[in-house]
């Protein structure tokens, strides 16, 4: 329960009182990361759902399931995406980068990348949506669900933390390469059960989708490691972003 609660409580705004603030805590939290982004991306769906059942379309129904997870983790993801984005693009030492992503204002790069990621899950999701409700609602679930599943991955064992402080350090290197696998294979078992209620296509689509979404986060996250040192709040936050807009990028291809 204590990692449950820190994954609701750090991941969403969901009342979710954190009991323990320690690596252990950590651990469990990020392994439990995938439940709060299931429980987002239900919210995401129910709410692009009723919009389309009011006659708004598929467009408005788009922008507002893209709406809903920025509201519901606070635009924190968001943000980790437009300082990371600065970061990467300043082109400056890694001590220099990391003090551009600290700072409250955002760059150039940052605007650009907060544009491009929001436009891309807008146009995806407007696609799945022109296709059908169920297709629009499960790419919001499943895109939410992976992108947390990337956070997993990025806290797993060897991958250092850019800073001795901050979210980053305390879930750093937590997770355990064994458990990051069991917990992916559940994941993508999920994915595949949930498109067997449509076809079997759907199936193959769901699990490939999940399978870009956690290449393109791995990508991202190596770059970041590289350029940092390591991982803090904002490279999780651009990790999630990431595996979040190419999860639906996949979907609607094809």
């Amino acid at each position: 329960m204590d990692g449950l609660r820190f994954a609701f409580g750090t991941l969403t705004v969901f009342p979710a009182r954190i009991t323990r603030w320690d690596r252990d805590a950590a651990r469990g939290g990020m392994l439990c990361a995938p439940l709060a982004g299931l429980a987002v991306g239900l919210c995401a769906a129910a709410l692009g759902g009723t919009f389309l059942l009011l006659g708004s379309g598929p467009l408005l129904a788009a922008v507002v399931t893209t709406a809903v997870p920025a509201v519901l983790t606070r635009g924190l993801h968001l943000d980790g995406l437009a300082d990371t984005a600065d970061g990467l693009g300043s082109a400056k030492p890694a001590e220099d980068a990391l003090r551009i992503m600290k700072q409250s204002d955002v760059g150039p790069f940052g605007v650009i990348a907060l544009l491009l990621v929001l436009f891309a899950q807008v146009a995806a999701l407007f696609e799945l949506y022109g296709q059908s409700w169920a297709h629009g609602a499960a790419g919001a679930v499943l895109a939410a669900t992976v992108a947390r599943l990337a956070l997993t991955h990025a806290s797993r064992h060897g991958v250092p933390a850019a800073r001795p402080e901050g979210l980053g350090a305390i879930v750093a290197a937590t997770v355990p390469t064994r458990s990051a696998t069991l917990t992916t294979a559940l994941v993508l078992v999920a994915c595949a059960a949930a498109g067997l209620l449509s076809s079997p296509y759907d199936a193959v689509r769901n699990v490939l989708a999940a399978g870009a979404a956690l290449a393109a986060a791995a990508l991202l996250l190596r770059r970041c490691v590289r350029r940092f040192g390591g991982v803090t709040g904002d490279v999780f936050g651009a990790v999630e972003e990431t595996a979040a807009t190419a999860a639906l990028v996949a979907l609607s291809l094809g």
